[in-house]
């Protein structure tokens, strides 16, 4: 037990270091200022944000991101252009039309746009990509369209996992609100105000969080190549526990902390290394563990509670993905975080500034997106677990020096987890409510950061091998 706890409160360390996109969110509040600008409109039922997009939503939505949704409508209505598809309402006929006029939509079939066919990630991807100044064949093909996308500060949507819905239609266009045009320029939303598409008043609540998101994520762009970082976390957790193994059973109230090292390098092939350190005490008595992890050469490498293992790091987890993960959890300018943001305010502080970013109800969805595929690594080890968060306030806060770049962060959220483990031979859960405030002090940030190893060559291999985990208190959970 004392080893599955002591990767348990590392591994929620970690995840309030990542900052990754991943569908099963909720978007109510991106949608809500959408509406706000004319952008996306809702129906009796609101923005049937659980409903699958058509292919006509995504056109307009599209023709909207060019601020020419009044030129369309009055060009159709005057006959200067016309729509081809027999199977287009006249409601959405003249943004077909105009789409299909400038050769930025086409059919499914001869005379046939497919209008109540779903609009896929992929394929509104692409609209995206259009709307930002991108061409076809020129900066992107249809097979390198999500790739390119992730690249240039969208959402990856190549990690959606379930289907594609309005909601994460919602939270895509907020995100492409605030990336560049091509050539860098500006950015969408600023383009569609200066040319008179949005109101300035009414685009203003948006355009003051863009503007302050893109100065914060600019203070961290270094860190797209490497971050040194110390990390200090505080806890307090209420936790229950019931197993098959009536000896697993407890419920206790523990403070615990957690301090060490993190070091990432994303230049090139994705490295890292942990240095934790969990002190935790309940019910009058007190525990200090040590945890470290390192990942090199697409293994990942553990030494916790007097042992030593490994096992793939693509083990239930795409490496390229993860590559992509890391580089946006590590603050680069094109970090996909917008649709996840409540606000975000700057002050000036003893020459510092200092923001403060408060997250919104989706931020629990990323999270646990994430833990499914971290934890999807155990799976392959005959594991079966499952970890479910539940996110109250989460507020971050950032330390910006005179001289532009990241200070520190800190991170303030109250959380309750619901996690499941099973091998098929014993179980457990577990229920935590958990209290948490971490620090990170940067100490480098770019190429300069370097990792070391440790002679690596005697750690167990978990996965594949003939001494692999036998049971959830064996092996795994001594």
């Amino acid at each position: 037990m004392k080893r599955f706890l002591t990767i348990l409160l590392t591994t929620l360390a970690l995840a309030g270091l990542l900052c990754v996109t991943a569908s099963a969110s909720s978007f109510d509040a991106p949608a809500a200022e959408l509406s706000a600008i004319g952008m996306l409109k809702g129906g009796a039922n609101g923005f049937d944000l659980d409903k699958v997009p058509t292919r006509t939503q995504a056109a307009i939505m599209l023709v909207r991101l060019f601020g020419a949704e009044d030129e369309a409508k009055a060009a159709y209505a005057a006959g200067d252009i016309q729509c081809p598809f027999g199977d287009v309402s006249e409601t959405a006929a003249p943004y077909v039309a105009w789409l299909t006029d400038r050769g930025l939509a086409n059919g499914v079939a001869e005379g046939s746009f497919g209008a109540l066919n779903a609009c896929s990630s992929k394929a509104y991807t692409i609209f995206l990509l259009r709307a930002l100044g991108y061409e076809d064949s020129v900066d992107f093909t249809a097979a390198t369209a999500q790739d390119f996308a992730a690249k240039i500060g969208l959402l990856d949507t190549s990690a959606f996992t379930g289907t594609f819905l309005r909601d994460d239609l919602a939270a895509m266009t907020y995100q492409a609100l605030g990336t560049d045009l091509k050539g860098g320029k500006t950015y969408l939303l600023a383009s569609l105000v200066e040319s008179g598409s949005i109101g300035a008043s009414a685009a203003k609540p948006i355009t003051d969080k863009i503007e302050a998101y893109r100065a914060l994520q600019n203070s961290g762009a270094a860190a797209s190549q490497g971050m040194d970082a110390d990390v200090d976390a505080k806890m307090g957790m209420t936790m229950s526990v019931k197993g098959s193994d009536p000896s697993m059973n407890m419920a206790e109230k523990t403070d615990a902390s957690v301090k060490g090292n993190i070091k990432m390098v994303l230049d090139k092939d994705f490295q890292m290394s942990m240095d934790m350190t969990v002190e935790a005490a309940a019910g009058g008595t007190s525990e200090t563990q040590k945890a470290e992890y390192w990942v090199k050469d697409g293994v990942t490498y553990v030494r916790a509670g007097g042992a030593s293992y490994q096992m793939p790091l693509d083990a239930g987890m795409d490496m390229e993905s993860l590559a992509a993960m890391m580089e946006q959890s590590s603050a680069q300018t094109g970090m996909a975080m917008l649709p996840f943001i409540d606000s975000i305010t700057s002050k000036s502080s003893g020459g510092n500034t200092v923001y403060t970013l408060k997250l919104n109800s989706a931020f629990a969805g990323m999270i646990n997106g994430l833990l499914g595929q971290v934890l999807g690594s155990l799976d392959a080890a005959g594991v079966d677990m499952g970890m479910k968060f539940a996110l109250g306030d989460s507020v971050i806060t950032y330390t910006v020096g005179q001289d532009g770049a990241l200070k520190s962060a800190d991170i303030d959220m109250t959380l309750k987890a619901d996690v499941s483990a099973s091998d098929g031979q014993e179980s457990l859960a577990m229920s935590l409510a958990v209290d948490m405030d971490m620090t990170m002090e940067i100490k480098a940030m770019g190429k300069g950061v370097k990792i070391t190893y440790p002679d690596l060559s005697g750690f167990e291999k978990l996965i594949g091998g003939a001494d692999g985990p036998t049971g959830i208190s064996g092996t795994l959970v001594p």
